[in-house]
C-alpha cells in the first residue's frame, strides 16, 4: 500500500471530522461517524499489518505545500508500520465499541468532530517525513484530544483537567521544537533524510536525549511529567480515555524512538542510564498511585504510567546493550519493549471498554459504590478479568510474555563493562519487580471491591448487561490477550524487521524452537512455553471441577453461612477501596506522596455519624505542576488586560515590540 493511500485513509478521517459537526444533530449520526472511523481505521491497519508482515521497503512521497522550500514529506518505513498497525486497530477497536457506547454520550456534538481528526492526526505523526510535518501533526493530535477531554467541560473537574493537559502539552511541543531545531543545524536540515545525513555533536546529541525524554515522555506520562495524565484521560469519554491511554501514549513512544534511535546520531554509552531511572521510577510511581485511587477510570490512567515505565526501562536496557555493542541482548530489550507496547494497546483498550461499559449501567466510576456486578453482567465481569489478568502479568496471557522478555534482559547486565550500569540494571530490575507485585495486588483490589461482593449501592443492584457492540470489543480483545500470550513467537517473529531497524539486529526466529515456545537466548538457558501453561492451567482446573463434583456429597446440609467475623450482613461491612489499600498506602507516605487523614468519631451518645476523610497528594504535582500553573493563571490574567487596550495603545505596543526586536536583531548581529 503506497504513502498516498495512506494519506488518503487520513483524508477520509478529516473529511469524516468535518461531517461530523452536522451529523451531531442527525439521528443515528454517532453510528454513521463511528462506523465510518471504524471501517477506515480498520483498512489502515490491515495495510499496516499486510506491509509488516510482507516486508515490504520504504516509500516515500512530497506533496507542495507546508514550508516554502521544503514541503511536505511523508515516509513508512519498518518502524512507523508497526506502529501504525498498532494505532489503527486500537483505534478501529475503540470505533467498533463507541457504535454501541456513544449512544449513551449526553453531547455528541463535542465528541464526533473531532474523533475522526484525533485518529487522523495520529496517523499523520507516524508518517511526517521533515520536522515540521512531524510537528504540525502533534500538536493537531494534542489540540483535537484536548477537545475530547473537554467534551464535558461543564464540570470544573474536567475544565481544570483539560488546562494542565493543554499546558503540559504545549510544553512539550516546545521541547520537541527545539530537539528538531538542534538537529536541522544552522542549515535548516528539516527533511529527516537530511538530519540522518548531518549527525549533531556528541554534546547536542545529549541535549536531544534530554529534550526528547521531556517531550514525547510527558506525552507518554514518564515521572515526573505525569500529573496531567490520570487528570485528562479519566475526564474524556470512555472510548476516548481508551484511545488516550492506549493509543496516544504509543505515539509518543515511536516519536522518543523516532528522535533517539533514527535522528539523533551514535548513542553514547551513558544514554541508558536517564532513560532506565525514569522507566523504573515512572512504574513503581504509577502503579502505586493507582494502588490508592477509588476512580475506575482513574486507576487505569495511573496503571498506564506504570506500563509506560515499563516500556521505557525496556528501552534504557536497549540502548545501554547498543551502546556497548550487545547486539543479542539490545535486540531481546527492544523486542520486549514494542511487544509490550502492543499489549498495552490490547489490554488497556480493553480495561476502559470495561470501565464505560460500568459507568453505562451503573453510572458510576467510583469503586466503593460498585460491587456485585459478576452476576449483573456477566460477559463485562469475563472479559474485565481477562484484562485485569493480563496487565497484572500473569501467565498465559501477553502482559507476562512481554514482562518476562525484559526481565530476561536484565539478567544479561553483569557482561556490561560499565559498573554504573551493572548497579543501575538491577535496581532497575528490582524495581520493575515490586511495580509488577503492586500491579497484581492493584487489579485484584479493582476487580474485587469492583465486580465481587455485594453491590454497595442501588445503582450496582440495578446494572444490566451493555451492548452487543460493546462486548463485541471486549470479547476480541480478549481473544487477543490469550492469543498473544499463547503464540508469542509468532509475534517476535513479526517484531524482527523493526528492531533490526533500530538497534542493528534482531532475535533469531522463534519458529524453529517446537511448541510454539519462545528461547530469547538459548533454550539451555531459558524458555517459555505459553501453550503448554495454557494447556496445564485449562486441564488442571477441569480435573478440578470433575473431581469436585464427583466426590462432593449430594446430602443436603443446613447451617448458618460463614459471616468472616462479621455477623451484621450490611454491605458497609466489606472491604472498602480505602480499607484494601492502606498497608501499601501506610508504608510509602511521606516518600512518594504525603497524605492526610482526619477522623471524626463522635463521643457515646452522639448519633452523629462517623467521618473518615483521607486526602492523597502527588508531590510531583506540588513541586513541578503547581508553580507552573500557577505562573501560567497569572500572566494570562495579565495579558487578559491587553484586549482592552485603545487603538493608539496597541500601536504604541506594536511601535515598541518592534524597535526591542531591532536593536536586539542589531546586538546579535
Amino acid at each position: 500500500m503506497p504513502v498516498s493511500a495512506w494519506l488518503l485513509g487520513d483524508a477520509a478521517l478529516l473529511v469524516l471530522g468535518f461531517l461530523g459537526v452536522a451529523l451531531s444533530r442527525a439521528r443515528g449520526g454517532s453510528t454513521l461517524v463511528y462506523s465510518a472511523a471504524f471501517v477506515i481505521t480498520a483498512l489502515l491497519g490491515a495495510a499496516a499489518l499486510a506491509r509488516l508482515l510482507g516486508g515490504g521497503q520504504a516509500a516515500t512521497v512530497t506533496l507542495p505545500f507546508g514550508l516554502p522550500w521544503l514541503g511536505a514529506h511523508f515516509r513508512i518505513d519498518t518502524i512507523s508500520t508497526f506502529f501504525l498497525a498498532v494505532i489503527n486497530f486500537g483505534a478501529a477497536a475503540a470505533s467498533f465499541f463507541a457504535i454501541g457506547y456513544g449512544r449513551h454520550e449526553s453531547e455528541p456534538g463535542r465528541v464526533l468532530p473531532f474523533f475522526p481528526v484525533f485518529l487522523a492526526a495520529m496517523n499523520l505523526v507516524l508518517v511526517a517525513d521533515d520536522a515540521f510535518t512531524f510537528l504540525l501533526s502533534w500538536e493537531l493530535m494534542s489540540l483535537a484530544s484536548w477537545a475530547l477531554v473537554m467534551a464535558h467541560s461543564r464540570d470544573p473537574a474536567n475544565a481544570r483537567a483539560g488546562f494542565v493537559y493543554i499546558l503540559m502539552a504545549s510544553l512539550g511541543t516546545f521541547a520537541l521544537l527545539l530537539a528538531f531545531g538542534l538537529l536541522a543545524g544552522a542549515d535548516g536540515h528539516y527533511a529527516f533524510d537530511a538530519i540522518r545525513a548531518h549527525p549533531p555533536t556528541p554534546v547536542l546529541a545529549g541535549l536531544i536525549l534530554a529534550l526528547a525524554l521531556f517531550g514525547a515522555g510527558s506525552k507518554a506520562g514518564l515521572a515526573p511529567l505525569h500529573v496531567w495524565l490520570p487528570l485528562a484521560h479519566p475526564a474524556a469519554p470512555s472510548h476516548v480515555s481508551a484511545l488516550m491511554s492506549g493509543v496516544m501514549t504509543k505515539v509518543a513512544v515511536y516519536g522518543f524512538l523516532r528522535l533517539v534511535f533514527d535522528l539523533a546520531g551514535p548513542a553514547d554509552w551513558w544514554w541508558g542510564i536517564p532513560v532506565l531511572t525514569a522507566g523504573a521510577g515512572t512504574a513503581v510511581l504509577g502503579v502505586l498511585f493507582a494502588l490508592l485511587q477509588n476512580d475506575f477510570k482513574r486507576v487505569l490512567a495511573y496503571s498506564t504510567i506504570e506500563n509506560i515505565g515499563v516500556i521505557f526501562v525496556a528501552l534504557g536496557l536497549a540502548l545501554a546493550f547498543k551502546t556497548n555493542n550487545f547486539g543479542a541482548a539490545a535486540a531481546l530489550a527492544m523486542t520486549a519493549a514494542l511487544f509490550h507496547v502492543l499489549n498495552h494497546a490490547i489490554f488497556k483498550n480493553l480495561l476502559f471498554f470495561g470501565a464505560g461499559a460500568v459507568l453505562t449501567a451503573t453510572g458510576e466510576r467510583n469503586l466503593g459504590k460498585l460491587g456485585g456486578l459478576l452476576n449483573r453482567m456477566p460477559a463485562t465481569g469475563l472479559f474485565v478479568l481477562v484484562g485485569c489478568a493480563a496487565i497484572s502479568a500473569l501467565p498465559p496471557l501477553n502482559g507476562f510474555a512481554s514482562e518476562w522478555l525484559a526481565f530476561q534482559a536484565i539478567l544479561l547486565s553483569p557482561s556490561l563493562p560499565s559498573w554504573a550500569l551493572k548497579l543501575l540494571i538491577p535496581a532497575a530490575g528490582a524495581l520493575l519487580a515490586l511495580a509488577a507485585a503492586l500491579a497484581g495486588a492493584c487489579f485484584v483490589r479493582a476487580y474485587g471491591i469492583g465486580f465481587l461482593g455485594r453491590p454497595r449501592s442501588d445503582a450496582a443492584k440495578n446494572a444490566v448487561e451493555v451492548d452487543r457492540f460493546s462486548l463485541v470489543a471486549m470479547g476480541f480483545l480478549s481473544l487477543l490477550c490469550l492469543l498473544a500470550g499463547i503464540f508469542p513467537g509468532i509475534v517476535i517473529d513479526a517484531l524482527a524487521p523493526i528492531v533490526r531497524g533500530l538497534v542493528g539486529v534482531s532475535m533469531a526466529p522463534q519458529s524453529a524452537v517446537g511448541w510454539f515456545a519462545i528461547a530469547p537466548i538459548a533454550e539451555s538457558r531459558s524458555s517459555y512455553d505459553g501453550l503448554l501453561v495454557f494447556l496445564f492451567i485449562a486441564l488442571s482446573a477441569m480435573l478440578a471441577a470433575f473431581i469436585i463434583h464427583r466426590t462432593a456429597s449430594n446430602a443436603v446440609r443446613v447451617a448458618s453461612p460463614w459471616d468472616c467475623g462479621f455477623p451484621d450482613a450490611a454491605t458497609n461491612t466489606q472491604y472498602s477501596p480505602e480499607s484494601f489499600a492502606q498497608p501499601i498506602r501506610r508504608v510509602f507516605s511521606g516518600f512518594v506522596f504525603t497524605t492526610q487523614e482526619s477522623v471524626d468519631m463522635p463521643a457515646p451518645g452522639d448519633l452523629r455519624p462517623a467521618r473518615y476523610d483521607l486526602r492523597l497528594r502527588d508531590r510531583a504535582w506540588e513541586i513541578v505542576y503547581k508553580p507552573v500553573v500557577g505562573g501560567v493563571q497569572k500572566l494570562a490574567d495579565v495579558l487578559n488586560r491587553l484586549q482592552f487596550l485603545t487603538i493608539q495603545q496597541y500601536l504604541s505596543l506594536v511601535f515598541a515590540a518592534l524597535v526591542v526586536l531591532l536593536l536586539a536583531l542589531a546586538i546579535w548581529t
